[in-house]
């Protein structure tokens, strides 16, 4: 990570803002949700898990009749939307906190207005595939909806470093998994590819906001504050990976997927987990070296593990 000075970061904000007006998409504006192709059907064989993705080539899936493939790939990716609903909400609930503390003038207020309009955006495109799908995935756990609401958004204007820290650790996974989504030969269902699409442009405004803030705000914090971060990052991170790249427990009992090939896909040793180095290893980057007389325990984190 390069190091950025007031200025740098004060344009890069403005850049985001312009960007924000010249670059956007709203949900029922730019998706075609009632076109010839948007129809969803369970039994598409677009929405099988691609053969390259750690669960899609092991052989408890390949041995799946192919409707059940498509039927488990359609609700694995309407559940990750709706852990993704549940992370925006926060993170709009989280933006509004930044707002509440800004001067009328600041490019900051007006960036965190411009993001909480895009994620609002995002959810509503999320949920409109979800209806249409059928599905019905859950939300995440009423402790962590709890501590989504009443703690992690707080700190928005209490703690920003670290409550952007935790935008980080879900929307770098997300992020991962739309933009090889979007890569892949695979042929993808069109709402989904128009979904992606979206999702992917305004999402590389949110990550270069946050990474540029923690950029410019680390190195001003306390030695307490920078302990906090330190200690908070493996956790953090691990649990954007569970929610955004592991099937979830609910998904595990339905279809009793084997433990062994959980194992094998995701466990130590996996190409999943020297996957998950790579997309961490920025975050983690950025957290050594703009905090260097802290200690982070790696070894809680899922690129250590």
């Amino acid at each position: 990570m390069n190091a950025t000075t007031g200025q740098d970061f004060t344009e890069l904000v403005h850049r985001l803002n312009d960007s924000s007006v010249r670059k956007r998409y709203e949900a029922f504006r730019d998706i075609d949700w009632n076109g010839p192709d948007s129809a969803i059907d369970p039994r598409d064989p677009r929405w099988r898990l691609p053969a390259v993705t750690p669960l899609g080539g092991t052989d408890w899936y390949r041995s799946l009749p192919g409707d059940v493939q498509s039927v488990f790939g359609l609700e694995w990716t309407c559940q990750v939307l709706r852990f993704g609903v549940s992370f925006e909400a926060c993170l709009t609930r989280g933006l509004l906190e930044l707002a509440s503390v800004q001067p009328s003038d600041s490019p900051l207020l007006r960036y965190a207005m411009h993001e909480v309009i895009e994620e609002s955006h995002h959810s509503m495109m999320f949920l409109e595939l979800i209806r249409r799908s059928g599905c019905k995935p859950h939300d995440v756990p009423r402790t962590e909806s709890f501590l989504q609401r009443h703690v992690v958004a707080r700190w928005g204007a209490t703690f920003p470093e670290l409550f952007f820290m935790c935008v980080l650790a879900g929307e770098v996974f997300i992020d991962h998994d739309n933009r090889e989504r979007l890569r892949g030969k695979d042929a993808l269902h069109p709402l989904l590819r128009r979904v992606l699409q979206i999702h992917v442009t305004e999402e590389a405004r949110h990550v270069c906001f946050a990474e540029g803030y923690l950029r410019e705000r680390l190195p001003l914090l306390s030695s307490a504050r920078r302990r906090a971060i330190a200690i908070a990052v493996p956790f953090v991170l691990r649990r954007g990976e569970e929610m955004m790249l592991r099937p979830p427990p609910s998904l595990i009992e339905r279809y009793a997927i084997p433990r062994g090939e959980l194992a094998r896909a995701f466990g130590p040793g996996s190409e999943h987990q020297r996957s998950v180095a790579k997309i961490t290893a920025p975050i983690l980057e950025l957290v050594t070296w703009r905090l260097p007389r802290s200690r982070p325990s790696w070894r809680s984190s899922p690129s250590a593990s």
